[in-house]
């Protein structure tokens, strides 16, 4: 079934109920979260509980995971980088990743082992800055590719953990294929979030990093005795997190998975134009992918991620940039009684469609389609925080109305 109001398109799917990505089960992710506690100031990032926000949308719960608060890197990311940089450096060193954390690399004996090496990636910002973050930390150095039209800020806050990056006049996916091309001809280490034929196993190890992010959210519901959710949405880029949260929650919950809905930017959404045309075959998008959303301004979808948004989410959603905004303003002025949570562009969008499909009767059809209503209880992964704050202050003082009738 496929719908489109207002820019909103949708189409719906029926999710496999076997063959689940076992490399996204609790027992394969386990090195992974073992390795993220031996880092300085790991904690579980805050599930918020936004009670009168679920009231006002006509919903039993909203969660939001909010991933501003990982470490200082204001996103995500870093979950991804450390333990794919970790995973190759055990490989380099001929250890076992069960064996070694990160005070192991640490040591003065490894650090003199690896000092000379390059990590080579191409980002929007936030994968970038956590790869030179963790760089930084190790001791290597970082090369990072930006696309046409990124924020200075987040250049600059690359260019902060000693990084040599630069703003290149290619968009995203281009950016990634000359990262890929430099690091090969220089013999550095080519570490993207994203994989394509022939490269595979570093983007899986960034893929299994995220998981962490999905292992707090539930640990966090259940062990507030909250009700499951029924419903999970996640927004894609390339769709590295997305299928790594949807993967490790199919995994869990089987048969019982929340019905999850895949969101992206609708100037680069190459997983909804996937699941569009039905062939189980990946589709790319060109152009320019412009986006405020920058994080998911990527126009070809990850081969092995896509796999797992093809065979277990419930809907995929093309979402215009005034949805987001929708979802920023909403987090960034909470309702009295709950908490505010900065959300950046890339971080919003599905708080943003959840908003608007429960405000406008014109949306209805959509809301249907996703099977919401006053029982759903609804988990959210907000991201990144303001990582670009100033279009951050714009975005959340925007006082523009939707108007159906224009």
């Amino acid at each position: 079934m496929k719908l489109s109001v207002k820019g909103i398109k949708a189409v719906s799917a029926s999710p496999k109920t076997k063959d689940y990505p076992v490399f996204l089960n609790d027992e394969a992710t386990k090195p992974v979260r073992k390795l993220h506690s031996s880092l300085t100031g790991y904690e579980p990032t805050p599930l918020v509980v936004l009670d009168k926000l679920a009231k006002e949308l006509g919903v039993k719960n909203i969660y939001v995971k909010d991933e501003s608060k990982r470490f200082s890197m204001n996103a995500f990311k870093a979950l991804g980088a450390t333990y794919a940089m970790a995973r190759v450096l055990c490989d380099r060193l001929g250890v076992s990743i069960d064996e070694a954390d990160f005070n192991y690399f640490k040591s003065e004996e490894v650090k003199a082992k690896i000092a000379d090496l390059v990590f080579v990636t191409a980002t929007d910002g936030n994968h970038g800055r956590a790869v030179a973050w963790t760089a930084q930390m190790l001791g290597c150095k970082s090369v990072v590719y930006m696309p046409k039209g990124s924020s200075k800020f987040r250049l600059d806050a690359i260019l902060s953990h000693g990084s040599d990056a630069s703003i290149t006049e290619f968009n995203y996916d281009d950016a990634v294929r000359l990262a890929y091309k430099m690091a090969d001809e220089n013999g550095c280490i080519f570490v993207q979030d994203t994989a394509f034929e022939g490269y595979e196993e570093i983007p899986n190890w960034i893929t299994q990093g995220y998981t962490t992010m999905a292992y707090e959210a539930n640990k966090q519901i259940l062990d507030k005795n909250l009700p499951v959710p029924t419903h999970i949405f996640l927004q894609a880029g390339v769709g590295s997190m997305a299928g790594a949260v949807l993967g490790y929650f199919a995994n869990k919950y089987e048969a019982k998975l929340p019905k999850t809905i895949i969101v992206e930017p609708d100037a680069a959404d190459c997983i909804y134009k996937s699941a569009e045309k039905a062939t189980g075959e990946p589709v790319n998008v060109g152009g320019d992918l412009s986006t405020i959303m920058a994080g998911l301004a990527c126009g070809e979808p990850n081969t092995v991620t896509w796999q797992i948004l093809r065979d277990f989410a419930h809907a995929y959603v093309s979402c215009p940039d005034y949805v987001t905004v929708e979802g920023m303003k909403a987090l960034a002025h909470p309702m009295d009684g709950d908490e505010m949570v900065i959300s950046g562009e890339s971080g919003a969008v599905g708080v943003g469609l959840l908003s608007l499909i429960s405000k406008y009767k014109e949306l209805d059809e959509i809301k249907k389609m996703l099977e919401i209503n006053e029982d759903s209880s609804v988990l959210f992964f907000s991201t990144e925080g303001d990582t670009d704050p100033e279009n951050y202050i714009k975005c959340i003082n925007e006082t523009t109305e939707l108007d159906f009738d224009k």
